[in-house]
């Protein structure tokens, strides 16, 4: 159903604007869509009247369409046009009508004024509801506001909280990188200081000593490191230069730190810069073991200054290190006593006619490098020569005086006479009495002028070996007694062997034959191979070179852990018409 009004006075658009009120009201528009249209339509109506001419205001409702549930009620104003019947509806609207329908005498408005005034009033009640519902919703509105406010203020506050723990997990973080960094410095310098003091205290040469310091701190902790060693005067003259700072170091025992500014280094004091050296920072460091000052170290930064803990950690090394140089110099000194201790024990050979000897000993090269191997050689009352070679077990001075007395023991003995076994078992008992816990092998060979027979007795020595004219090598491996001083009692016996001219004896102690990776069963194969190939001796000398000639091949794979001791001894006589086979010496 369609309504139309002709409007041209402003009473005709206030019957229109009150039947499209009431028209809406009547299908159950809601007070918000209705107080919309009409005040939509009242100020497209105003513009019309303000335009002037005759305008055509048509109300109706349509049906609902496809998909849609309620109908709607619609409203189009437009010139009227019986007069201008070309132009188009200058405005519409429309708003969902939930009711269907709708009165005939609902769009019935009456012009007199009482129906106007009525239909104002009417629209009032429909502008105090929409401020009713307009209140309601400011007050919703208000609530939602502070409910928003307040909920803003918790997000903000969530937001501070967070950039607090934020902030804070980033500080833990810093400060976790920050520990760890220091405790990688920290391993990195114990490490340093641990292969540092390792590499120190392997070496027993303070000299290897004080060159391996400047090599393990540059370039790391020092550009420079010079090593100043008192009274080592071969090292470097005594007169030469020293900074001041180094100096004090070495008189104070305290470390020193001369440059132009204070360096703050934990326990060392700060000096002016040196004279010598006035634009280098310099860190002297004593040497300092058993409150004796041994020299200084002198540093120079590898940057601009140290690191604080890099300087405590040279300052303990410098300890280290002189402990270490403190140790080598005792040793040292320890060691050259010992050696000519060592030297004064060993016999001069006797010159015998008929009959050349040579003697080598070395000895270990690890220790005091003094022991109990030791040989001998003397003439007993008859005119016969005595040849002995003994090991005392065990290394240092203790077996060094047990050796020296065994061999005054036996030069007693030997002055009564008897025969090396006869010896060997006197040896035997006054080892055994003198040194309950102390044991020592032995051989003796006797050797007598004119008589071609030798004479000899062991004591769980390595066997002699012996060298023929013909060139062929002897092992004299009869059986041995046991070693000397066991809690045994025993009479050792004597041996004899051919000793034609020209006959080249070997007696030996285990540190020329034995060795840790084959025993000394091949040591002693060795040697005689070494003995076969020797060459003639003569009698200017030739048993010397002999000598080293059996050493050399011997030593070549030797560790240096034991004595070695060896002695030759050769019988003179014409050389023999027959040479030697092929690639051995001539047989004299």
């Amino acid at each position: 159903m369609t309504h139309t009004w002709q409007i041209i006075t402003v009473v005709d658009a206030a019957r229109a604007r009150i039947a499209t009120a009431r028209l809406a009201a009547d299908l159950g528009v809601s007070v918000v869509d209705r107080t919309r249209l009409v005040t939509a339509l009242t100020e497209q109506l105003r513009q019309c009247l303000t335009k002037g001419g005759a305008w055509r205001l048509a109300l109706g409702t349509t049906p609902p369409s496809r998909g849609e549930k309620q109908a709607r009620l619609w409203v189009t104003v437009r010139p009227d046009p019986d007069e201008r019947p070309q132009e188009e509806p200058t405005w519409q609207a429309q708003v969902p009508a939930p009711e269907r329908g709708g009165r005939a005498d609902t769009v019935a408005v009456r012009a007199s004024p009482p129906a106007l005034a009525e239909a104002l009033f009417s629209a009032d009640d429909d502008t105090a509801r929409v401020l009713d519902a307009l209140t309601e919703q400011e007050a919703l509105v208000a609530f939602h506001r502070e409910e928003l406010h307040q909920t803003n203020q918790g997000v903000l506050a969530l937001h501070a909280e967070l950039d607090a723990a934020g902030q804070a997990q980033r500080e833990l973080f810093a400060a976790e990188r920050a520990a760890r960094t220091e405790a990688e410095e920290a391993r990195r310098r114990l490490t340093f200081l641990a292969d540092a003091s390792a590499a120190l205290t392997a070496s027993l040469n303070h000299g290897e000593i004080v060159r391996l310091l400047p090599e393990l701190l540059t370039p790391t902790y020092a550009r420079t490191a010079d090593v100043w060693l008192l009274g080592d005067d071969e090292a470097e003259p005594s007169h030469a230069p020293r900074p001041a700072a180094a100096v004090l170091a070495a008189r104070t025992g305290r470390p020193q730190y001369a440059a132009p500014q204070p360096g703050g280094l934990p326990g060392v004091d700060d000096r002016p810069p040196s004279a010598l050296h006035p634009t280098r920072p310099l860190l002297c460091l004593p040497l300092s073991a058993r409150q004796v000052p041994l020299g200084v170290i002198t540093l120079t930064p590898p940057g601009d200054r140290w690191d604080p803990d890099d300087a405590v950690m040279l300052i303990e090394l410098a300890r280290r290190a002189a402990i270490a140089i403190d140790n080598a110099q005792r040793f040292e000194h320890s060691r050259d006593i010992a050696e000519t201790l060592q030297r004064a024990l060993l016999t001069e050979l006797p010159a015998t006619p008929g009959l050349q000897l040579a003697a080598r000993y070395l000895p270990a090269t690890h220790g005091l490098n003094i022991g109990g191997d030791w040989y001998d050689a003397f003439r007993q009352p008859d005119g016969s020569l005595i040849a002995v070679i003994g090991d005392v077990t065990g290394h240092g001075l203790h077996a060094a005086v047990m050796m020296s007395q065994l061999r005054t023991a036996l030069r007693a003995y030997a002055v009564d006479g008897g025969s090396p076994g006869r010896l060997l078992t006197r040896l035997h008992l006054f080892l055994h009495h003198l040194q309950p816990d102390l044991y020592a092998t032995a051989v003796i060979a006797r050797f007598r002028p004119g008589e071609p027979v030798l004479t000899w007795a062991a004591a769980g020595h390595p066997p002699p070996v012996l060298r023929t004219p013909d060139g062929r090598v002897h092992t004299l491996d009869a059986k041995p007694g046991a070693m000397l001083g066991v809690p045994v009692q025993q009479e050792i016996e004597d041996h004899t062997a051919p000793l034609p001219p020209g006959s080249t004896l070997a007696l030996y102690t285990d540190g020329l034959v034995e060795r840790r990776a084959y025993g000394i069963d091949p040591g002693i194969e060795r040697l005689a191979e070494a003995m076969s190939t020797l060459a003639v001796p003569d009698r200017n000398g030739g048993l010397e070179g002999a000598a080293d000639g059996v050493l050399e091949p011997m030593l070549r794979d030797s560790e240096g852990e034991d004595d070695v001791c060896l002695l030759l001894c050769h019988v003179d006589g014409e050389i023999a018409e027959n040479a030697g086979t092929a690639g051995e010496a001539p047989v004299p």
